[in-house]
């Protein structure tokens, strides 16, 4: 190994970074609030008929649910729609996640649809769309959603700042999105020093690479098990008893192989078989991983309204 490169590894060392993946993959000693090491999310949940499909079916299986998010926008939903899926989020006490709507996908820039344009995701063009966004949070909050699902880090560190403040409610919880396409420790460390509550890594992120992630940062990581057609199509199942036990506290998102691209708009029958997929991986939880520690329903941090 040169010396310049030791060099380097030493300086991130000294910032807290960990110097390179981990390939020691040490058990993570870091939990969720209720001692647990992971969770349940299925995503893709786009409004209120297939969320009560999707929890009814959760009750008929004897599956504990932690969380649900809805991908399309807040913008897509109409109050009733938001108040009907808050109040069905609180009466099955699972944290209802709802997401960003004006983003560069919805915008006049026709580049991020070119192989070029692409790279910047679901980010936001102009201060006109920060201020759009911020609309669309204080909307959903405003009539009780407490989980906003974040695909811009400058809107992230600003509506941190307005939680601070006080202009948005102080127990809002902000998830940064998959789509943001971070996937290294200091830039996880960036998004939790920004105001994250919880960071999806880009989805194809090796054992070892979750590993280095889980030393540099505190907050929970959100996990896909499994993806749509758009994101590769992979199926993770046999490998999240390591990555539950390599980067806990986890979210594990299931589901998603169900969908043909993010904004899937999930039906009802789609809804169960999301669920079934939940059900199919516990199963390898409880065969490979059984010791591991999920959480009950509806622990205190969720970010359920009362």
């Amino acid at each position: 190994m040169s010396n310049s490169m030791q060099q380097t590894r030493e300086f991130l060392a000294h910032l807290g970074m960990p110097p390179g993946d981990d390939y020691q993959l040490p058990t993570s000693t870091r939990r969720f609030p209720d001692g647990a090491q992971y969770r349940w999310e299925v995503p893709g949940i786009q409004g209120p008929a297939a969320m009560r499909a999707l929890l009814e079916d959760s009750e008929t299986r004897g599956l504990i649910l932690h969380r649900v998010t809805q991908t399309k926008g807040i913008m897509t939903l109409t109050d009733e729609a938001i108040q009907e899926m808050v109040h069905l989020a609180r009466q099955a006490q699972v944290e209802l996640v709802l997401a960003v709507g004006p983003r560069s996908t919805y915008d006049t820039g026709a580049m991020v649809r070119t192989p070029e344009g692409m790279r910047m995701g679901y980010r936001l063009r102009g201060q006109e769309q920060i201020v759009r966004a911020i609309e669309d949070v204080k909307r959903a909050t405003g009539i009780g959603c407490r989980s906003i699902l974040v695909y811009d880090e400058g809107l992230l560190w600003v509506l941190n700042e307005m939680r601070q403040a006080a202009e948005i409610p102080a127990d809002t919880h902000f998830k940064v999105s998959a789509h943001c396409g971070h996937g290294n420790p200091c830039s996880a460390r960036l998004l939790q020093n920004l105001g994250a509550n919880t960071v999806n890594l880009v989805r194809d992120i090796d054992l070892v690479m979750y590993a280095a992630v889980r030393q540099a940062i505190d907050i929970p990581l959100d996990m896909h098990t499994e993806n749509p057609a758009s994101s590769g199509g992979f199926i993770r199942h046999y490998e999240v008893p390591e990555i539950v036990r390599v980067a806990a506290p986890v979210y594990l998102k299931t589901g998603g192989s169900v969908a043909g691209t993010h904004s899937w708009d999930t039906t009802e029958a789609e809804a169960r078989k999301r669920m079934q997929q939940v059900a199919l991986v516990q199963r390898v939880m409880d065969a490979y991983y059984p010791d591991a520690v999920r959480s009950e329903r509806g622990p205190r941090d969720l970010a359920i309204p009362v």
